[in-house]
């Protein structure tokens, strides 16, 4: 490989790394509160409410539904209106969050749901409030699960930005579209392969790593 191609392989990694870390924080940070909604406004939760609850979970579903392709697309004009354009690094970031914010509720939903009931009854009998709940048994008791999806969410991040690239969000994918592909610079190809399946196993072992430090079980 070329000193060329490797800085280009270099900056690759890099845009992929940002476009994964950005979306995957705010997946995070707008991804958590829906689930602690969900769990909360269910029936039997600490604020049961149906009708939000339907209305949540009927947004999440849709978004859900569509494929991060098709919805790469159709969110264009929201890209444009965002950050001034549709291409480029920061225009996928976008996308991925919107992509993945529902995908990381679902995932953080299960964790709270298998908090043991008893701890929040605990609470609630001590004259804890719902903030209270939230902030000393919900997440606390869920975090090894939080942490293991948000971990699940980065590595399906890293495979989205790759797919964004099909329309020039830069990061591996463009790179081995724009090299890799349409220039038949195998070396390219198997390069970013590599580096993708490293980049997943080394984000996998530290969310592994960092789950068993946070259960209590173990």
């Amino acid at each position: 490989m070329s000193p060329v191609m490797l800085d280009l392989l270099i900056q690759s990694v890099w845009e992929t790394l940002l476009m994964t870390g950005a979306s995957g924080l705010i997946s995070l940070a707008a991804g958590l509160p829906l689930g602690l909604a969900l769990v909360a406004t269910d029936r039997g939760g600490i604020a049961p409410n149906p009708w939000l609850n339907s209305a949540l979970g009927a947004v999440i579903n849709a978004f859900r539904s569509v494929p991060f392709i098709i919805l790469l697309v159709a969110l264009i004009p929201v890209t444009r209106f965002i950050v001034g354009t549709s291409i480029g690094m920061w225009a996928a970031i976008v996308p991925l969050s919107i992509g993945a914010t529902p995908y990381y509720a679902r995932i953080a939903e299960v964790s709270l749901r298998e908090v043991d009931r008893g701890l929040i009854e605990a609470v609630r009998a001590m004259g804890g409030n719902r903030w209270a709940i939230i902030r000393e048994v919900l997440v606390p008791e869920a975090l090894p699960g939080i942490v293991a999806g948000f971990t699940v969410t980065l590595v399906t991040l890293i495979g989205a930005s790759a797919m964004a690239g099909a329309i020039g969000a830069g990061g591996l994918g463009d790179l081995a579209i724009r090299y890799g592909y349409q220039r038949f610079e195998t070396s390219i190809m198997v390069a970013v392969v590599i580096v993708l399946i490293v980049l997943v196993c080394g984000i996998q072992w530290v969310g592994d790593r960092l789950v068993k430090r946070l259960d209590h079980r173990v």
